[in-house]
């Protein structure tokens, strides 16, 4: 992996480094008090840059509705300290909250040994995050382990298992947002239209990479996934600020619309996002088909 950042520009340079920074203070503040030796001894091993903003080809255009987001992996020292809301998520508000940060941060967290373990498994996510990561911050002497390359069955057999059941659950989903809607059950179809999306994205994510982020929050999902086949753009008009609304009610739906009176939605609002996750799972599943058919043909 790399360490250089020359090819962004410096506010972006700037604001990566704002970013970990505030990464490093939040998380020596949660481990701070500990007692077990887990906790005690708690290390980042690494920071590391993957997605758009390390490979060079990211968006900068947010009039328009798109801005590629800043992606981080967090390498840990022990499989507790992965949990977002014991140890990163005020760390996570603080950077969302940061004046000085113009875009999305995104992070994924886990621990040396589920990373090093994935990388022997041969699973193309984490082989891409070594080939094309540009490492922010490293604690010397914990290295990843070589990717090991899967065999072609074995790649076949596992994209075809995550693409199958992956897409009859999409597929559930919208039937019961589909019924939820003539009901009139409003919040009810929000939250299962939620996890349609969420469905899709895992589908696609699984299929194409064979990883899944602990997570449900759709906009970094859509952004995970987008920023690997922007074919998945189409699926979210966001041109609009009635269109980005939308999406933000969307994601808004998994914890509000379940749990917050106050969360409201309308029919009309409903049936935009039934059609935008419905073209959300076509385009999953046209991209699954032709994923499969290129390992078939390998």
């Amino acid at each position: 992996m790399r360490d250089d950042l020359s090819h962004l520009p410096e506010r972006q340079q700037e604001e990566l480094g704002r970013a970990v920074r505030t990464l490093m203070d939040e998380f020596e503040s949660a481990i701070a008090l500990g007692t077990q030796a887990w906790k005690r001894g708690g290390r980042i091993l690494k920071v590391i840059l993957f997605g758009s903003y390390a490979r060079n080809d990211w968006v900068d255009d947010p009039e328009n509705g798109y801005q590629s987001d800043f992606d981080l992996l967090i390498v840990v020292s022990h499989e507790k300290l992965t949990d977002i809301a014991d140890y990163w998520y005020i760390a996570e508000d603080k950077i969302l909250r940061d004046a000085a940060i113009d875009r999305q941060v995104n992070i994924i967290v886990h621990d040396i040994d589920e990373v090093n373990k994935a990388l022997k498994r041969g699973e193309y996510f984490w082989a891409d995050i070594v080939r094309d990561g540009i490492v922010l911050y490293e604690l010397p002497n914990h290295p990843l382990a070589t990717p090991v390359p899967l065999s072609k069955s074995d790649a076949l057999r596992t994209a075809e298992r995550y693409f199958e059941e992956g897409l009859d659950r999409v597929d559930s989903a919208l039937r019961g947002a589909r019924f939820y809607i003539g009901d009139g059950s409003l919040k009810d179809a929000a939250f299962t239209l939620h996890q349609a999306a969420e469905r899709a994205y895992a589908c696609y994510l699984l299929t194409s990479t064979f990883y899944f982020p602990k997570s449900h929050n759709i906009k970094f999902l859509r952004s995970l996934a987008e920023d690997k086949e922007q074919q998945l753009v189409e699926a979210w008009p966001r041109g609009t600020k009635l269109d980005r609304r939308r999406f933000e009610l969307l994601k808004r739906a998994y914890v509000e619309a379940r749990y917050s009176p106050n969360y409201s939605i309308t029919v009309e609002d409903l049936d935009a996002l039934y059609a935008s996750a419905k073209r959300l799972r076509d385009i999953v599943s046209k991209l699954g088909e032709n994923r499969i058919g290129e390992l078939s043909r390998a």
